[in-house]
């Protein structure tokens, strides 16, 4: 005699149990998955050295890896490991070179600033430029801008290919005794070099035409923003 399947259907490709519950009365869990485990070639721990002299046998088995002389009386802390692996960073897509970018952040938070280019470090490079706002060539990340939707032309302006990280890396100072000026604040202030000075004139000369072109877009990049009474950040349009 024939026998009944257990998972009957009810109208063609629908059946009367779900996968789980057929699982469960096929009692498929209880059924033992033949695991092959995985052969690991084992690294060898000791080495075969040549030993001269008639008594001593020829050769003599050593450790690999020897063990330290001496221990730490302390607990060593070791490294963390990670899996992570670096990656390039990506620039969001409403920030393309010429954009108008505003600052949320840092000494110039609220300033209007044009994008340039973006550094290897995943960095953005941005000027005021610094003739029209004060803003000069800076580093900033793009988590503390907001991109607006006004755009620069600058595909013909090409920019010093100097201008990278490493042009904005800190130069280490030596450290001098504490004088009673500088205790009392009187130490004079640190001066820019001459050839910060001459790549900002450099590139303010590539944008102050491109800028001047455009009516009251000067006055635009001077102005400062920021948000009134009745007005809300995700309803703007900038």
């Amino acid at each position: 005699m024939a026998r009944a399947p257990r998972n009957t259907p009810l109208v063609p490709g629908v059946s009367t149990l779900s996968r789980s519950a057929a699982y469960k009365k096929k009692a498929l869990f209880k059924r033992k998955k033949p695991v092959h485990k995985a052969t690991v070639a084992t690294k060898a721990t000791t080495k075969s050295v040549k030993v001269t002299g008639p008594k001593n046998g020829g050769t003599r088995q050593v450790d690999v890896v020897k063990a330290p002389r001496y221990y730490a009386a302390d607990d060593v802390a070791q490294p963390k490991k990670t899996r992570k692996t670096p990656r390039p960073a990506t620039i969001r897509s409403s920030i393309t070179p010429g954009t108008v970018l505003i600052l949320l952040a840092g000494r110039f938070r609220g300033k209007r600033v044009v994008f340039l280019k973006s550094l290897s470090s995943g960095l953005l490079l941005v000027t005021g430029p610094r003739k029209i706002n004060g803003v000069p060539l800076r580093r900033v990340n793009q988590a503390y801008v907001i991109a607006t939707s006004t755009k620069l032309d600058i595909s013909k302006v090409k920019i010093p290919a100097h201008l990278d990280d490493a042009y904005f890396k800190p130069t280490k100072e030596q450290k001098q005794k504490a004088t009673e000026a500088a205790l009392l604040g009187e130490a004079p202030k640190k001066e820019v070099s001459t050839t910060r000075v001459k790549d900002q004139k450099d590139v303010d000369a590539l944008l102050l035409p491109i800028i001047k072109k455009s009516p009251l877009f000067k006055q635009y990049l001077n102005a400062s923003f920021s948000l009134t009474k009745g007005q809300y950040p995700h309803a703007i349009k900038v």
